[in-house]
């Protein structure tokens, strides 16, 4: 749901071969122990084959309060993988002679700015124009409170339409918030229970529902702000998302979902079809994850401190699902080293060492820096024996030492180098190399 200052890269060299033979699954467990000793990952995947799960595996903490550890049924938030649901459901209304693609939301909404112009074809693929409220610096200060049908769709009508409807298209989950409510008018059933009827009781999920308030006892992951565990994020009032982001599920439910839309169980062939046609990147609910020649259908979600992960190959019948409950959680690669396992190809067991500086090794790091290449100054502070950066207009994050002048943020995929005497530093991201220079 909420921007994030990092992306989920997904996977960009994995091949995914047609057959996959049997697998000793004693390095992939080391893998991940090495990740949950050196606090890089709490959460829960699950790969599966033919509906088959070939591969599950749960690190971390669900409670770090209580010290309540996750396993397979742990249920996470999935932020905006439930926007696959949401879209799944339209469809299904529309093959009950609810809804048509064409129909317009001025018809539900006519308050929203070119409501006039929007159709339901629009929200889905993120052609409608409408502003996406959390991109709104406000919403941080909001988000945590309950909020009306009435209180968000004024909320979303508010800010003026950002381009033409059907011009581009551009990520909104405004969008999908007014599906949810469309759906609620087409069915006049709580969204909660269309779910639960159309998706959850046909396929057997027992552990995918619309959420509420987190509740441990129920077996539900609280997030982190990291991997530690020791700062808890705020909780998102599940009012607020709808089915841009407010299902709840595990990576074994998940899998048993995508297996369905893509077998035809839910929804019709000629229905998915249109899900997945991509235009301008965006499909109707679902994103493309291209491997050399193979090609993937899913999503990726964030709400809060959880990150999620979900993934259908429909060529070799292979699923992927992660889901995540603390921030720096890095998803890619331990989506990479688990299909990496499921192909017979081979990945690294992570080493995680670190480099230590006393407080005042880091003096000579310490400044202002700007660069001719990137409209960006970062300022270099330190906190005792940590080293702090601070770009233009963000909050101050943490720099783990990885070797002798050079420090990382795993979160955001930062690396930065610095070369003291030059009074230059030098910022890897991405694939990009930028030069900073030191203010004197």
């Amino acid at each position: 749901m909420k921007n994030k200052i990092f992306s989920l890269l997904f996977l960009s060299l994995i091949t995914l071969p047609g057959v996959i033979h049997a697998q000793d699954k004693a390095k992939l467990d080391e893998y991940f122990n090495a990740l949950e000793t050196n606090h890089k990952f709490s959460g829960s995947v699950s790969v599966s084959k033919d509906g088959k799960t070939i591969y599950s595996r749960s690190v971390g903490f669900a409670d770090a309060a209580t010290n309540k550890k996750i396993n397979d049924n742990t249920k996470f938030r999935i932020g905006s993988i439930s926007k696959t649901f949401t879209s799944t459901l339209i469809f299904k209304a529309i093959e009950d002679k609810k809804l048509k693609l064409t129909d317009n939301l001025a018809a539900y909404f006519p308050t929203v700015p070119n409501a006039s112009k929007i159709t339901i074809s629009n929200l889905l693929n993120h052609r409608s124009g409408i502003h996406n409220f959390t991109n709104d610096p406000e919403y941080t200060t909001w988000m945590t409170n309950a909020k009306t049908q009435a209180e968000m769709v004024a909320i979303i009508a508010k800010p003026a339409s950002e381009f033409e409807p059907d011009s581009k298209a551009d990520y909104s989950n405004s969008n999908y918030v007014l599906l949810s409510y469309i759906l609620e008018k087409a069915y006049k059933k709580p969204y909660k229970e269309i779910v639960d009827q159309n998706i959850v009781k046909p396929l057997g999920l027992k552990n995918t529902y619309f959420g509420g308030k987190i509740n441990p006892a129920n077996n539900e992951a609280n997030s982190y702000a990291t991997n530690d565990t020791k700062e808890k994020e705020p909780e998102t009032d599940i009012s607020i998302p709808m089915g841009a982001g407010g299902i709840v599920s595990t990576p074994n439910d998940l899998s048993r979902f995508i297996e369905a839309l893509f077998s035809g169980k839910i929804i019709s062939m000629a229905s998915l079809d249109q899900m997945k046609t991509i235009k301008d990147n965006y499909g109707m609910g679902l994103f493309k994850f291209p491997f050399d020649s193979k090609t993937g259908f899913g999503h990726s979600g964030g709400i809060d401190g959880f990150t999620s992960l979900l993934s259908y190959f429909p060529e070799d019948k292979i699923t992927f699902a992660l889901t995540s409950n603390a921030g720096g959680s890095k998803n890619n690669d331990v989506a990479i080293a688990v299909l990496s396992w499921v192909n017979n190809k081979p990945f690294e067991i992570p080493d995680f060492k670190t480099f230590t500086n006393s407080s005042a090794d880091l003096d000579k790091y310490v400044g202002n820096y700007t660069s001719a290449q990137i409209p960006l100054a970062i300022a270099i502070t330190k906190d005792g024996t940590t080293l702090m950066a601070q770009a233009t207009g963000q909050s101050a994050f943490p720099l783990d030492g990885t070797a002798k002048d050079k420090f990382a943020f795993e979160m955001a995929g930062i690396l930065l180098e610095f070369k003291p005497e030059q009074n230059q530093m030098v910022l890897k991201q991405g694939g990009g190399v930028f030069t900073f220079t030191k203010g004197k």
